[in-house]
């Protein structure tokens, strides 16, 4: 009789981590379209974005993501999604969001990382 395999543990950090992937993806199209001039170049970098920033995540740095890289080089990919949505959010002349997106999203990407190195 074979084992089933056991599914993985989902914690509290790793369901911060999904709110806060989908909060950046939001961000980065709102910056979009707000701070850009409509209808171009506003739809394209209100569309371009967020789907710039899901093709990353994707490609490097989701669970089942297409290339395998070192922990170093997924944190890059995290940097510069979670980066550039608390500078988006600074851009849109929101600091306190910024600030604490950033906050949050450091805090939970090092116990992340000391997770990933353990």
């Amino acid at each position: 009789m074979t084992d089933a395999p056991t599914p993985p543990r989902i914690g509290p950090n790793d369901i911060l981590r999904f709110v806060l992937e989908i909060f950046a993806i939001v961000t980065l199209g709102t910056w979009g379209f707000t701070r850009w001039t409509l209808p171009l170049p506003g739809v394209i970098i209100g569309i371009g974005a967020p789907l710039l920033a899901i093709v990353l995540w994707g490609l490097f740095r989701s669970p089942r993501a297409v290339f395998h890289i070192d922990v170093f080089g997924r944190a890059l990919v995290e940097i510069a999604v979670f980066g550039a949505a608390a500078l988006a959010w600074w851009d849109m002349g929101q600091p306190i969001v910024a600030a604490v997106f950033a906050l949050v999203a450091t805090v939970s990407g090092v116990v992340n990382g000391r997770k990933e190195l353990a």
